[in-house]
């Protein structure tokens, strides 16, 4: 089961996200916030979850970018949830 965070600093901190205007200011404030191996996880894990919308095998998705099957298989349960985050950027990025 996920953990609930729906808390007033989460809240504030999406509220900051929403005003980063580009690129460039999305990587000043993650490399603030951020260890690089975090902001590459994170990446990583979106980058899984394309592929898996896109309908891409476990094993093409490890070997392009080397995730572990068992974080292929976490980000897979997490687009079988009712969020449907990534789906939403995804579809919107496209």
């Amino acid at each position: 089961m996920r953990k609930n965070v729906n808390d007033p600093s989460v809240r504030r901190f999406f509220e900051g996200l929403l005003t980063l205007e580009n690129i460039e200011e999305c990587y000043a404030f993650f490399n603030d916030i951020c260890t690089p191996n975090e902001i590459l996880s994170i990446a990583q894990r979106f980058q899984v979850g394309e592929m898996l919308l896109d309908q891409n095998t476990y094993q093409t998705i490890s070997k392009a970018t080397g995730a572990s099957t068992t974080t292929i298989s976490r980000v897979n349960r997490l687009l079988n949830d009712d969020q449907e985050g990534i789906e939403m950027i995804h579809e919107r990025i496209k």
